[in-house]
């Protein structure tokens, strides 16, 4: 089967185009972390971008909330931002100071799940705002990605700790040292096997597989 690779110039080359996400409106969002916007890219190649407050705000991981609009983390402005498809914006802080978020999936509980780098927490922003932390066993673990599981909790990666961690609906945090030291786990997935898939700085991918415990 032939290819075809298409470029689209979403901003200058200092724009820094970082994540990407599928939104609700048959196009594609990104997050421009040099240029502290948001973008918005049709199939056809439209670009529309949307500024934030600031340039140096940081809009890291973006990803399609249960609201029909996109949710994205402000890592250096410490915030989560929200942007629906008419590209209207709200930004909600976060509580701890230089708390960092970086990673941020949708659950399955109508809420977006986040991780905060710098202060070694998960955080859980619902649709309306309302904002919970939860503190990690090693607040130096440095939490990296997140991603929903199908049970209604979240895993993450702990680049700092070479760990992968498992977060309940209640907030319960379970861990899992990985087998290679300062293998430093980065992006992770939740495969069609039901495993979860972790990608390792090193050049390796863990697969932590569920036990059954009949």
């Amino acid at each position: 089967m032939g290819s075809q690779i298409l470029e689209f110039a979403v901003g200058d080359e200092r724009s820094g185009p970082y994540a990407i996400t599928a939104g609700p409106d048959q196009a594609l969002w990104l997050t421009l972390v040099h240029a502290g916007r948001i973008a918005r890219l049709t199939v056809g190649g439209e670009v529309a971008t949307y500024p934030l407050d600031t340039a140096e705000c940081g809009p890291t991981i973006i990803t399609s909330g249960p609201d029909d609009a996109l949710w994205f983390t402000l890592n250096q402005a410490n915030a989560i931002g929200r942007i629906d498809v008419d590209g209207n914006i709200v930004v909600h802080s976060l509580p701890t100071p230089a708390a960092g978020p970086v990673g941020i999936t949708r659950g399955t509980d109508d809420a977006l799940w986040f991780v905060e780098i710098g202060a070694g927490q998960i955080g859980r922003i619902s649709v309306h705002g309302r904002i919970d932390e939860f503190a990690l066993p090693d607040r130096s673990a440095r939490p990296h990605a997140i991603v929903a599981d199908p049970d209604g909790g979240c895993w993450f990666t702990e680049w700092g700790a070479n760990r992968i961690g498992y977060i309940g609906s209640s907030g319960a945090i379970t861990e899992y040292d990985l087998p290679t030291q300062s293998s430093e786990p980065h992006g992770i997935a939740v495969g069609p096997d039901g495993a979860v898939w972790v990608a390792l700085e090193i050049g390796r991918v863990a697969r932590l597989a569920p036990v059954s415990t009949c």
